[in-house]
């Protein structure tokens, strides 16, 4: 399979679903890529789920660089997207080239993404024109919680709807290859995929949106209190739970390591 990129991504409208996750290190990556998994986000999402942090906003650009990094070291054929984190964007236009630039020359990745709508359009025009492919994110944006008032679900009325719709419609002539939608009903996330002419892929906004995006911690049972939306395909934290307290137990009985796990005198 050739590997996924900003144009087949794009090209993929109307044509095939794409099954699209999170990713922070080389292993997962590189067995998600296998699985045939399109498009690989390494989000800042990594600072709940992996840094132990209570909100993406203390990520920081040193932390995404590193783990980008390492996802592009086990992907083949998805497309790996980095995540730009809280205020690496924000400031100014000339700073956030700069670090978008980072993503693509020093971690291998082959887009960024930013949140926001209508009001990141110029910014996502300037890195496009530049050979940078830009993902962009509406809906619920993590990195806004503190404005939002809390991880809500978003566009309840037709004015909302609209909005987004407004916001889809400008990224995309700014020339975002695709724009995640999160957090909003099934009726939304309709509506916002057929206004605009890129691919729309969901995260909580309902199956008529032109791919999918889960949490891989999400979708593998690791987490605690998944959103709503996370369907579990694994239950990995009872499996871990099990292997580390019979691995402990081996160890305190002297049951491990067996002649099976040692090295043999050789005769030499």
């Amino acid at each position: 399979m050739k590997k996924w990129n900003a144009a087949s991504i794009k090209a993929s409208k109307g044509v095939t679903r794409l099954a699209c996750l999170t990713a922070y290190d080389t292993v997962s990556a590189r067995l998600a890529d296998a699985a045939g998994i399109a498009l690989l986000l390494v989000g800042d999402s990594l600072g709940m789920t992996v840094l132990g942090y209570d909100s993406t906003l203390p990520v920081t650009m040193a932390e995404m660089l590193h783990h980008t990094a390492a996802v592009a070291r086990g992907t083949t054929d998805a497309m790996v997207v980095a995540d730009m984190p809280f205020l690496s964007y924000q400031i100014n236009r000339e700073e956030a080239f700069r670090n978008a630039g980072r993503f693509i020359q020093e971690s291998g990745a082959d887009a960024v993404k930013i949140e926001g709508g209508a009001i990141r359009a110029e910014l996502v025009r300037i890195l496009t024109e530049n050979g940078i492919p830009v993902l962009g994110h509406i809906g619920l944006t993590p990195q806004s919680v503190n404005v939002l008032g809390g991880y809500k679900v978003q566009g309840k009325t037709r004015a909302d709807c609209d909005r987004l719709i407004d916001d889809a419609q400008a990224l995309a002539e700014a020339g975002a290859f695709a724009i995640v939608l999160e957090c909003t009903p099934p009726d939304i996330g309709a509506a916002v995929t057929a206004a605009v002419r890129v691919p729309v892929i969901s995260v909580g906004a309902g199956p008529a949106c032109d791919g999918q995006m889960l949490v891989m911690h999400d979708m593998l049972g690791l987490t605690e209190r998944p959103p709503k939306f996370a369907k579990p395909y694994a239950k990995l934290a009872a499996t871990m739970r099990d292997a580390f307290t019979a691995y402990a137990a081996e160890v305190q009985a002297g049951s491990f390591p067996d002649a099976e796990h040692c090295y043999a005198l050789t005769s030499s």
